[in-house]
C-alpha cells in the first residue's frame, strides 16, 4: 500500500447522481455515508464517511431540494458523467502560513475564502478554504482548509470505512510532484491520464474508487 498523504483532510468524490452514489457506496463498503449538510446558493448537499483519525471522505453532489444556481455548481458537478474523486483537501496547522511559504517555493494556492454548511440537527459549520484547483485544474494538487473553532467532520461520530491508500496519475507526474512538495504535502504519483483513486478497508477487502 502507498503511504497516505500527509496533512490529508478529506477526499472529494463529486457526482451527478447523489442518491445513487452514496447507495453504491454503501453497498460495496457495508457502510453507508451520514448525511452532512446543505450549500445553501451552491446548489449541492453532501454526505460523509470517516476514513480514520482526522480524514473523511465528502461525496458531494446535486442538491434536489435547491433550485438551479446562478453559476455552476462546486468541483464540476454539472459537467459529470458519473462519479469522480475530482480532489483533495489539506489541513495545514496556520492557514496563512502555509500559503505564504507554497508562495515562496514558487506556487500559489489562490486566495482565502470562508465558507459554511448547515447540519441535519441544524448546526452551522463555518471555515475558510483555498480557491480548488487555482494552481492545476486537475485537481491532484489539493486545496488547504482551515475549520477554525468548528467541530471537526471527522470528529463528529462519522461510519468509517479505514483509508488504506490514495493514488493517481498525470501525463507528466514530474511537474506536479513540486507543486505538492511546495504545500508540504506528497501523493502516489504515476504516469497516465488526470485521475485520483482511494482504497479503503471493508469487511469483504479493500475496494478501490476512482
Amino acid at each position: 500500500m502507498k503511504p497516505i498523504p500527509p496533512l490529508l483532510d478529506h477526499l472529494v468524490l463529486a457526482t451527478p447522481d447523489l442518491a445513487a452514489t452514496v447507495a453504491e457506496f454503501a453497498s460495496r463498503t457495508g457502510v453507508t455515508p451520514a448525511p452532512g449538510g446543505v450549500h445553501v446558493g451552491l446548489g449541492t448537499r453532501n454526505y460523509l464517511v470517516g476514513l480514520g483519525g482526522r480524514s473523511y471522505l465528502e461525496i458531494i453532489g446535486p442538491d434536489p431540494e435547491q433550485p438551479e444556481p446562478v453559476e455552476l455548481r462546486p468541483f464540476g458537478v454539472d459537467r459529470l458523467a458519473g462519479p469522480a474523486t475530482v480532489t483533495w483537501a489539506i489541513s495545514p496547522p496556520d492557514l496563512e502560513a502555509a500559503i505564504a511559504a507554497a508562495r515562496e517555493r514558487g506556487y500559489d494556492p489562490g486566495p482565502i475564502h470562508p465558507m459554511s454548511r448547515r447540519t441535519p440537527d441544524g448546526t452551522l459549520l463555518r471555515w475558510r478554504l483555498t480557491d480548488s484547483g487555482s494552481g492545476h485544474p486537475s485537481g491532484l494538487v489539493p486545496f488547504l482548509i482551515d475549520w477554525g473553532g468548528s467541530v471537526h467532520p471527522a470528529a463528529s461520530g462519522l461510519p468509517v470505512t479505514p483509508l488504506l491508500e490514495v493514488t493517481a496519475t498525470a501525463p507528466e507526474p514530474d511537474k506536479v510532484r513540486p507543486l505538492l512538495s511546495a504545500l508540504g504535502t506528497e501523493l502516489a504519483l504515476g504516469e497516465g491520464p488526470f485521475m485520483i483513486s482511494f482504497t479503503v478497508r471493508t469487511p469483504e477487502g479493500p475496494v478501490t474508487f476512482g
